[in-house]
């Protein structure tokens, strides 16, 4: 929220959380209605296209999302160096509600302006119409608008929400206030009326037009460069027509610099584009070499589990994980993932994160537990995590992390076949058990002369067994049994016999 918040900050229907797609459901039946009582030669398909682009729009925000993470986790060409931060990923949860007000406009539109519900599917003179008014009217009257934001009356009550996000990510682009989003809305309006007012409208270029403003704004919010460089010298004055992330990433993070909306033109015109913008563009198209201090290596579980990840749905990822029934619904393409990652033969770096000077990043093996439990395909798996422990290696980790299914016994020997593969590896390679071990060592009091082990014998226990006999610390057992399983495992992996019977 803004630093003070003026009138209309919240959005109408802030408090109905996910229930403010019931607003679309009269709109909706309208519509469906409408469609099935007519005759087929009177009619229109607009009402039921309003919803269908919705949907597609939201399909399209998530997939920015999903690659944007992906690609500022795995990519050498991020702009700011930074991780993002938990409370920006609240505030930027509502995503989806300029997409909302704008079906509703249309719906509205579509309802109240006569001869629009049968816009032909194209028109010439309307595409023409867009991109003119576009260039001009709108990209002018946004830039001077935007340089109003950041005056201090306006930018403390409405435009630093906006700002408060100085890591961007595709849907950064449209987290505003409700005023200021009415404000953008007026103004993308404005070839919307020329349409209808000079009769060229169609749905290609009103629906059209959506799509740009929506790809734009996403691809200019990424924090990596994707606009390659041979676009730029094939046809040089597109850097006055088009944005790219290191662009507006510098209004981001100097704030006064950089206002256009898509097209630099204006800045060039006013003098506000920032001096390091071409700078910033060629050292954000050079790869970078990274160090690693610490790499978590997971896989997937369920097929639901990829929607519960940070790449994923973040209103799953910030609860804990539980399958629903609703998502269901997505089956068809989670079995469709579930093939290509029976194909598919690298692991992913899905996130990455710093603690003042420690990086750590978690690496994905593309496999589910099903996969692992069946045993087909054990060597491909062995193949993938022993590659990423050696890539992780080669980029100076310090430590290896193996999570869940990637250290079981029957797979690798709790990793210790990699160990015996590489002896020259520097890595320590470790995983949930050797660090629970660490932390019971190190609240075990040094003067320490036998400890008594209680309960069923599981893979920590041994560990800590054998890292007790190796202090010289002895063990005892209440149980027979529980001791000559004990003794038997570190017989055949450590020839260490630490342990007496207290029967």
């Amino acid at each position: 929220m803004a630093t003070q918040p003026g009138p209309l900050t919240q959005w109408p229907w802030q408090k109905l959380g996910n229930m403010k797609y019931l607003l679309l459901a009269p709109w909706l039946a309208h519509s469906t209605h409408s469609f099935m009582v007519r005759k087929p030669g009177e009619r229109a398909t607009l009402g039921l296209l309003i919803f269908a682009v919705l949907l597609l729009r939201l399909l399209l925000a998530q997939l920015w999302i999903t690659v944007s993470r992906l690609k500022t986790a795995n990519s050498k060409h991020r702009i700011v160096d930074k991780s993002l931060e938990f409370e920006q990923v609240d505030r930027e949860s509502n995503w989806d509600d300029q997409i909302i007000l704008t079906a509703l406009l249309f719906y509205m539109a579509n309802m109240l302006i006569p001869g629009l519900p049968q816009s032909p599917l194209w028109d010439p003179k309307g595409v023409l119409i867009v991109i003119a008014l576009h260039a001009g009217p709108v990209e002018f009257l946004y830039y001077w608008f935007h340089r109003a934001l950041h005056h201090h009356y306006l930018y403390s009550r409405y435009h630093s929400h906006h700002h408060a996000s100085i890591v961007t990510q595709p849907i950064t682009s449209v987290i505003h206030p409700f005023a200021e989003e009415l404000v953008y809305f007026l103004l993308f309006s404005i070839p919307f009326v020329a349409l209808v007012s000079t009769g060229t409208a169609s749905l290609a270029a009103g629906f059209g037009y959506l799509i740009y403003i929506d790809f734009m704004n996403y691809m200019g919010h990424c924090n990596f460069e994707m606009v390659p460089k041979w676009l730029f010298n094939a046809f040089p004055p597109l850097k006055y027509f088009m944005y790219t992330p290191s662009f507006h990433s510098l209004h981001h993070t100097k704030f006064r610099t950089n206002y256009s909306l898509y097209m630099p033109i204006y800045d060039y015109i006013y003098g506000t584009m920032d001096e390091s913008s071409e700078e910033l563009y060629e050292k954000s198209m050079i790869k970078k070499e990274e160090i690693v201090d610490v790499v978590h290596l997971t896989h997937l579980t369920t097929l639901q589990s990829v929607f519960h990840s940070r790449i994923g749905f973040a209103s799953l990822a910030s609860k804990p994980y539980s399958n629903k029934c609703h998502l269901w619904i997505l089956f068809p393409f989670s079995c469709a993932l579930a093939f290509v990652a029976s194909i598919f033969g690298t692991t992913l770096t899905v996130e990455r994160n710093k603690l003042k000077k420690l990086h750590m990043e978690t690496w994905l093996v593309p496999r589910f537990t099903f996969q692992y439990l069946s045993g087909i395909g054990k060597e491909t798996i062995n193949d993938m995590i022993e590659n990423s422990i050696l890539e992780a290696d080669k980029r100076g980790a310090k430590v290896i992390s193996l999570g869940l299914l990637n250290q079981e016994d029957e797979l690798n020997g709790y990793g210790k076949l990699y160990v015996k593969r590489n002896p020259m590896l520097k890595a320590k390679i470790v995983d949930g058990t050797s660090l629970a071990t660490a932390v019971l060592l190190n609240h075990i009091p040094k003067e320490t002369e036998s400890v008594l082990l209680a309960g069923r014998v599981s893979k920590l226990a041994l560990s800590l067994c054998l890292a007790l006999s190796h202090k010289g610390i002895e063990v005892e057992v209440i149980h027979k049994e529980k001791y000559k399983i004990l003794k038997q495992k570190c017989h055949l992996d450590f020839k260490v016999f630490g342990f007496t019977s207290v029967l």
